[in-house]
């Protein structure tokens, strides 16, 4: 599978073009699923009207509103109570997987309970992350990130990457997201972490991570 793990979504055309590359058609012919459950994990997204302007492409992060070929929704939390045979050709079928950003432990439980985190390797669509979307491929969250929590209170993710990720650096609307506590952050990891503004992105193609960004980033090796 490949991965494009934004902080903030296709913001800048260094991204974009990254984006473009990884597909195997244009844009305009390629069909989506996009997946907002971590939004509801989180008190400030949802549920409610943000949710709702992801899903609709109305929200600021550019990602559902890119001129996608066509867009569907694939709830996670709903997929245990579906017969698998209504929701598994479909993911395996798609050309592209839009997770939107919110608590990353929240969408990792509901990827583990629904059954698609057993698929993602094997699937041969583009999964584009934003925040909690990239963050849940991680090994761990880190501690600074626990927010919901997991039955066995851990902040173990998926762990389809080797890196954790510190997303938003240096975002004006989170003054708490500093370089200094990304430092701190990447202390309570047992492995390498990637502190990263939302004009930063890492493409990971066959176990290989490249950083895409024309903004800031750091890597901090533990």
């Amino acid at each position: 599978m490949k991965l494009l793990l934004t902080s903030g979504g296709i913001t800048n055309n260094s991204i974009y073009n990254e984006l473009v590359d990884m597909l195997d058609k244009p844009i305009t012919d390629s069909n989506v699923l996009c997946i907002p459950t971590a939004m509801y994990g989180h008190p400030w997204v949802g549920p409610g009207v943000k949710a709702w302007k992801f899903i609709s492409g109305k929200e600021e992060n550019p990602m559902v509103n890119l001129g996608w070929k066509s867009v569907g929704v694939l709830e996670l939390t709903a997929l245990p109570t579906i017969d698998k045979d209504r929701w598994v050709p479909l993911v395996q079928e798609i050309d592209v997987l839009l997770v939107s950003g919110g608590d990353a432990l929240y969408l990792s439980y509901w990827m583990k309970q629904s059954g698609l985190a057993e698929l993602l390797p094997s699937l041969k669509a583009v999964y584009i992350g934003m925040s909690a979307g990239s963050m849940v491929m991680a090994p761990t969250v880190g501690e600074y990130f626990i927010g919901w929590t997991p039955p066995d209170d851990s902040d173990e993710a998926l762990g389809l990457v080797e890196f954790s990720i510190f997303p938003h650096l240096n975002h004006e609307s989170l003054p708490g997201n500093t370089l200094k506590a990304a430092e701190k952050w990447a202390a309570s990891l047992k492995g390498p972490g990637y502190a990263m503004d939302d004009q930063t992105a890492i493409k990971v193609i066959d176990d290989t991570a490249e950083v895409i960004s024309e903004g800031y980033w750091k890597l901090f090796q533990t």
